[in-house]
Formats: structure tokens, C-alpha cells, sequence
């Protein structure tokens, strides 16, 4: 049961973290805002009160796995990782540098923190599929989480694995839809429409739950619940705001791969600090 207390430390967390995602995209002057920032409560969520994991290279005891499909969103992954304690946050400020241990997208023979490689959309559920059956091999109750975002689900091997971890009964995952509602190229809905997602996901064999994403409640009882779901995966399907927390980034489609000028990074920087 999460108190009042603990979901205000997780706000805190989170507003913070949105102030790091966009001083290392401002640093780097380039790289993706908008998905970086709604995704960011969902994996604030994760790290800081529902996964098990350590940056202590030795250390033991169960440890779930996060997987960013959307691996465009890698700032965020990033900023949590650091606020971990599995680098230190001065490398924020490297991101997409030469030499730099952040890459544009997910790397992870040089991140620490980071499972897999991602970036190619439509392959995260894929590699956490295997994982999974991998951990069922070793009869662990260790878990793995995958986000995915909405314009990913137009890829085809996204429900070559839905209908995987159906058919293996995986209930070890929880997939996260980032459902921001827009892409690169413009809205979802009129690019390739996705809907209707909720019976989608539930006709290939999902439990589904629908969440505001940005609601810190929601997200931790949605996590909990696909944790007790038995036999079949979870998909939380999460209604998010792209560019959430600045709000002339907001439902903004401009932004998703746009990083933030100076006087937008002062304008946001003092937003933030004011909520």
C-alpha cells in the first residue's frame, strides 16, 4: 500500500529527473524530449519503488530486468540509471558525445545499467520474451518490464511477440505502452491507427490494464497487480502526455526529436522548479 508520503518522494524524484533530461539534451543538441519526458513517471515508478535492482556489481538476491523498446527515450533511462547510482551524473552531460558512454539510443557494452541494446523499434518485447523464458528456466520470481511506445506498435514483430508470451504463458512480464498519441511524423491515430488497444492486446492473450501514466498511484497498483496475474502477460496500457511537465512542450508533435534551445531550457528549468 503506498502512502501519501511515498508518492510525493516519487513526484519529487520525478521532477528532478525532467530537469536532467533536458539538461543533457540541451547539452547535446539533439536527441528526443517529448517521449523522454512522458515516459519518465512510469520509469521513476519502476526504479524507485517497484523494481529490485542494484548498480553493486556483485551484489545478489533477485533482480528484475527494465527493457526501453522505445529506445528513443533513452534520456530517461538514463537520467534514472544515474540518480541510481550506476554512473555518476556527471556523464548526463556527455549524452551523444564521442567517447561518451551515453548513446543516442541504448548501448549496453557501455552503460552501465543498460540490458540490451534498443533503438530498432519493435524488437524490445522480443528480447524480453527471451529473457523471461530464460528466468522461468532458472525457476525465478524475478521480473521483466518492457516499454514500448504507441507509434512502435505499428511494427509487425510487436505482436509476433504478443502472441510469444501469450502462447508461453510469460505472466514474468509487464509491458508498458507509452500511449502519448503521437510520432515522429505526426499523430498515431491518423498515421497508422492502433485502436482499439485495450481489445487488441487482450484478443492476443494479455491481461490489460488502463492507466493514466502519469498518475503515480495508478502506475504502482498496475504493477502490482500484473504481478499477481497468473498464466498469461500484463499490459498496462498507459494514457501519457508527450513533453509532460513543460508545457509549451506538451502535446507538442515538434518535439519529439527536438532538444531544447537555451532559452527554452531556462523557461522549463524555472516551470519545473515553480510546480
Amino acid at each position: 500500500m503506498q502512502t501519501t508520503n511515498d508518492i510525493d518522494k516519487l513526484k519529487e524524484i520525478s521532477r528532478n529527473l525532467r530537469k536532467d533530461i533536458l539538461r543533457m539534451l540541451h547539452a547535446a543538441g539533439s536527441g528526443h524530449t517529448g517521449g523522454s519526458l512522458s515516459a519518465i513517471d512510469i520509469l521513476t515508478a519502476l526504479y524507485f519503488s517497484k523494481m529490485r535492482h542494484s548498480p553493486a556489481p556483485a551484489a545478489s538476491g533477485p533482480r528484475d530486468r527494465f527493457i526501453l523498446s522505445k529506445g528513443h527515450g533513452a534520456p530517461a533511462l538514463y537520467a534514472v540509471l544515474a540518480q541510481s547510482g550506476y554512473f555518476d551524473k556527471k556523464h548526463l552531460l556527455t549524452l551523444r558525445k564521442v567517447k561518451s558512454i551515453l548513446s543516442g539510443h541504448p548501448y549496453s557494452p557501455s552503460t552501465p545499467g543498460v540490458e540490451v541494446c534498443t533503438g530498432s523499434l519493435g524488437q524490445g518485447l522480443s528480447i524480453s520474451n527471451g529473457i523471461a523464458m530464460a528466468l522461468k528456466l532458472d525457476k525465478t520470481d524475478e521480473r521483466v518490464f518492457c516499454m514500448m511506445g504507441d507509434g512502435e506498435t505499428q511494427e509487425g514483430q510487436v505482436w509476433e511477440a504478443a502472441m510469444t508470451a501469450a502462447h508461453y504463458k510469460l505472466d514474468n512480464v509487464t509491458a508498458f505502452l507509452d500511449n502519448n498519441g503521437l510520432q515522429i511524423d505526426g499523430v498515431v491515430k491518423d498515421i497508422m491507427g492502433i485502436e482499439p488497444i485495450g481489445d487488441r492486446w487482450r484478443a492476443f492473450g494479455w491481461e490489460v490494464q488502463e492507466i493514466d501514466g502519469h498518475d503515480f498511484g495508478q502506475i504502482l497498483d498496475a504493477v502490482d497487480k500484473a504481478g499477481r496475474t497468473k498464466g498469461k502477460p500484463s499490459l498496462i496500457w498507459a494514457h501519457t502526455v508527450k513533453g509532460k511537465g513543460v508545457s509549451f512542450m506538451e502535446n507538442k508533435v515538434g518535439y519529439h526529436g527536438k532538444a531544447p534551445s537555451k532559452e527554452e531550457l531556462d523557461l522549463a528549468m524555472a516551470e519545473l522548479d515553480a510546480a
